[in-house]
């Protein structure tokens, strides 16, 4: 039991410390001066060499080449890594320029596309109270782009693009580390193209020319990226899915308090009511999940053991 309880207690502080990272990440950004296609394409890179080393001291490069002589892993790799790169330049863009609110939205918004992914990929059944969160959600979604006069293409591109990489890796036998290590060293070429292409245009690169400062912030990119990561793959292996699922709501929720206190982005009457329909969206669905699990374990609590079973049947 005090082992169960070291593990549960170990689990919640690295997820703490994975979701608070992931949620803190615009002050990050924000105090980069760089524009958004070179800090992926340095994040990309950065992230590359650190998890190069983390594998190395994990010993895991047998794994890693036994992953890439598979074409199909392979192949499903590449496409989740490009799927996480637009994801990592959307979030990026949206933090530079003052939408950190629409951002935030997109991450409530993921576990509710995560919900309809699974219906639409995996066929899995939706319970009435979850198509409920799915259309109290979409409402919100639909009066945010009718009070705005805009599509919140920020926000959808966010939860849609890191829910179809979730599907991707769910659909690809990798492990966290082994799997963004690969990833990130497939997008390698491609950031060195593209910070190539700046490097040759008008504006030219930003490393190497903006200060030390500048430098020693962009390099640590690669931390970024991937201690919130690592500590996301220990916590999974500690903590039901349904407690992950509630500490998930930190990382957007810390990013809607930075937005508005810090950089005093706009949160009137109309933001509120658009994520006033997503959050009571996702307290019918949280609601729903903790039903579904006391119920499953009131059913194994309830069965009889074998060999008591077989004794009544006698």
């Amino acid at each position: 039991m005090a082992n169960d309880s070291t593990q549960s207690r170990a689990g919640f502080l690295y997820a703490v410390a994975a979701y608070g990272a992931w949620g803190l990440v615009p002050l990050y950004f924000n105090s980069v001066a760089c524009p958004p296609k070179e800090i992926v394409a340095h994040r990309v890179l950065w992230s590359a060499l650190l998890l190069g080393v983390i594998l190395t001291l994990a010993r895991r490069w047998p794994v890693v080449v036994a992953v890439v002589r598979n074409r199909r892993t392979l192949l499903m790799l590449l496409v989740s890594a490009y799927l996480v790169a637009g994801n990592w330049y959307v979030y990026i863009y949206s933090t530079t320029s003052g939408q950190i609110t629409q951002a935030s939205l997109g991450y409530f918004l993921l576990p509710l596309v995560n919900a309809f992914a699974g219906v639409a990929v995996f066929k899995e059944r939706l319970r009435t109270t979850q198509a409920i969160a799915l259309a109290l959600a979409g409402c919100g979604v639909l009066y945010m782009a009718v009070s705005i006069g805009a599509f919140p293409w920020i926000s959808m591109t966010l939860a849609v693009s890191f829910a179809l990489y979730g599907v991707v890796r769910k659909m690809t036998p990798v492990d966290g580390v082994v799997g963004l290590g690969i990833e990130t060293a497939l997008l390698a070429p491609t950031a060195v193209v593209l910070l190539a292409v700046i490097g040759q245009s008008d504006a030219g690169l930003a490393f190497g020319h903006g200060g030390r400062r500048l430098d020693v912030l962009i390099a640590l990119s690669g931390v970024v990226t991937t201690f919130p990561l690592v500590c996301f793959a220990q916590a999974v292996r500690r903590l039901p899915l349904i407690s992950l699922g509630f500490l998930q709501f930190l990382s957007p929720s810390l990013q809607l308090v930075v937005a508005v206190t810090v950089y005093d982005e706009e949160f009137r009457d109309r933001q509120a009511i658009s994520f006033g329909l997503i959050w009571l969206g996702l307290a019918v669905f949280a609601a729903d999940g903790i039903r579904a699990v006391r119920a499953g374990r009131a059913i194994v609590e309830e069965e009889p053991e074998p060999r008591l079973a077989e004794a009544n049947a006698e």
